[in-house]
């Protein structure tokens, strides 16, 4: 095995706003390509210019197709040599986008790779099926299907009622997870915690979401968003929203704290319990590192739903006080292909603090049976 390792040494993303509202007139270009140019422009210690960049590899679900890092590599400035790959693992996108770019860094094909993911569903094309037959319409449709026929293919807001039930999770445990989010979500940025880690889009440099009042008692007046006896709503949910996130993954990071990528895991589960996912990632990344849940100091999980991150805390172990401290996705939005690179923003953030954590972990339950996590280590 390779001696070389993988370390992200700058980690950006842009405001996360609602879908529709904030970034609405900015594409997935717009969106990616000022992280990119921020990245090679600071990637280096000395803040000078990173120079050679040996690959992009971005995240995205529901773009305009094509080759999303490619274009927005050009679009950045980086340079006709720099190549582009975009992934889709859905919202695990982003972090699989990263997992990538450590693969490269350790088999010695690349040397600076950046990655991360985007997501404009303010600016996304309309789809539809082809008409079948002649004299027939075209069929709209908002998602391809996570399963093929013969599977269940829930919408993940089902999918997340399904696991409240299964798990035993009521509505009353979901509505003050989620009121923990919307209050550590509104008091960092309230506080400026999020300010060093976004880079101003269009002008725009605050997350739109977070916001006062969010009470446990407020939220109990939501009525089910799913299903008229589910308990997912729109206030213990994750907001439909646009944003992106980049890292700078190298071999070192000289000079400067950074956070070694220690292992990646992918795994898959019941397609009607997608749910399941993350914690099922988690434990495996922790047996191939042989690191324990109480070595970790420093947890994200995409907060698509209050019933997602209850479940996994409970089937890992890991305590609540560390997961999500700044609040997650139901607090500031869920840019569907960036918010598993949001979650390695927030980690590093979070970790390269003078007393941050040794340790940190990022998960994402994924749309389909799946689940991704990475740990990470502080270094340098």
């Amino acid at each position: 095995m390779s001696s070389v390792r993988p370390v992200i040494v700058t980690a950006r993303r842009t405001a996360i706003g609602t879908a529709g509202s904030m970034h609405a007139d900015i594409d997935v270009i717009g969106l990616a390509a000022p992280l990119l140019a921020e990245a090679a422009r600071t990637g280096r210690a000395d803040g000078a210019a990173l120079g050679s960049v040996d690959e992009v590899v971005l995240g995205n679900c529901l773009g305009p197709g094509g080759n999303i890092a490619r274009v927005a590599a050009l679009a950045a400035g980086l340079g006709e040599q720099v190549p582009g790959v975009t992934v889709d693992r859905q919202c695990g996108s982003g972090l699989e986008a990263v997992g990538q770019a450590a693969a490269l860094i350790r088999s010695g094909t690349a040397g600076t790779v950046l990655a991360g993911g985007v997501e404009s569903v303010s600016t996304a094309p309309l789809r539809f099926w082809p008409a079948r037959r002649p004299g027939s319409e075209p069929v709209r449709y908002t998602r391809a299907p996570f399963a093929p026929a013969g599977f269940p293919d829930p919408s993940m807001g089902e999918a997340a009622d399904a696991l409240a039930d299964r798990m035993g999770i009521g509505r009353a445990e979901q509505d003050r997870y989620a009121q923990r989010s919307h209050r550590l979500a509104h008091r960092a940025a309230t506080a400026g915690t999020f300010d060093d880690e976004i880079v101003a889009v269009a002008g725009l440099s605050r997350d739109q979401r977070p916001r006062p009042g969010m009470t446990a008692e407020r939220l109990a007046t939501l009525r089910p968003a799913f299903s008229a006896a589910g308990t997912a709503t729109a206030g213990n949910s994750c907001g439909i929203s646009d944003g992106a996130a980049v890292v700078t993954v190298t071999t070192t990071a000289p000079g400067r704290v950074g956070l070694l990528i220690r292992g990646v895991a992918t795994v898959g589960c019941d397609p009607a319990l997608p749910g399941l996912g993350a914690a099922a990632a988690i434990r495996k990344v922790l047996s191939s590192t042989g690191i324990g849940v109480g070595d970790i100091g420093a947890v994200e999980i995409t907060e698509a739903f209050a019933t997602v991150a209850l479940a996994t805390i409970e089937l890992t172990g890991l305590p609540e006080e560390i997961v999500c401290t700044d609040g997650g996705a139901i607090g500031y939005g869920h840019p569907w292909g960036a918010s598993g690179a949001v979650l390695l923003v927030r980690l590093f953030s979070r970790m390269v603090r003078a007393d941050g954590p040794e340790l940190g972990l990022a998960a994402c339950a994924v749309g389909g049976g799946l689940g991704i996590a990475m740990l990470v280590e502080r270094v340098g």
